[in-house]
């Protein structure tokens, strides 16, 4: 596991506890699962939205890709790759209809959205959010993304 910065954590918490609030009754928030798509490919995006009928108790490890309704990754320097060209090829692939991308812009919390398109299978871009991030997909959501008093 890469070292992670301040902005990383602090970023999953805001969001984590943001969707907590917002997420309904039949879906679930989870953070650091692994989602098994094939025998060896076992991302764990850093948080996720899941279908509550797809959590299993204690003991689960792993989710399956039809149980993800978003997964969200914070980049950081050394995952920058991964969560920019690798883990949304494999999201997108693996059938996640969203995904939401965090960037570090100088500090502050840019989060890029993107819903899966059945088409083509793949990711289209549907913004980029600072300040306040306003959703009706994959529910509807309003979190304020500069409150410094939530990421502590």
């Amino acid at each position: 596991m890469s070292p992670q910065s301040l902005f990383h954590l602090y970023a999953i918490r805001l969001l984590e506890y943001a969707l907590f609030g917002v997420v309904p009754s039949d879906m679930a928030v989870v953070r650091e699962m692994t989602v098994t798509i094939g025998r060896r490919d076992r991302p764990e995006p850093d948080l996720a939205v899941v279908r509550r009928d797809s959590v299993g108790g204690a003991r689960q490890t792993t989710f399956r890709p039809e149980d993800v309704v978003l997964a969200v990754e914070v980049v950081s320097p050394d995952s920058e790759q991964r969560d920019r060209e690798v883990k949304p090829r494999k999201y997108a692939g693996a059938g996640f209809p969203h995904y939401w991308r965090v960037e570090n812009e100088q500090g502050e919390l840019a989060v890029h959205v993107f819903e899966r398109e059945d088409t083509t299978g793949t990711y289209v871009p549907m913004g980029i959010h600072r300040k306040q991030l306003a959703l009706d997909l994959p529910f509807p959501i309003e979190i304020d993304l500069t409150d410094p008093q939530r990421w502590l």
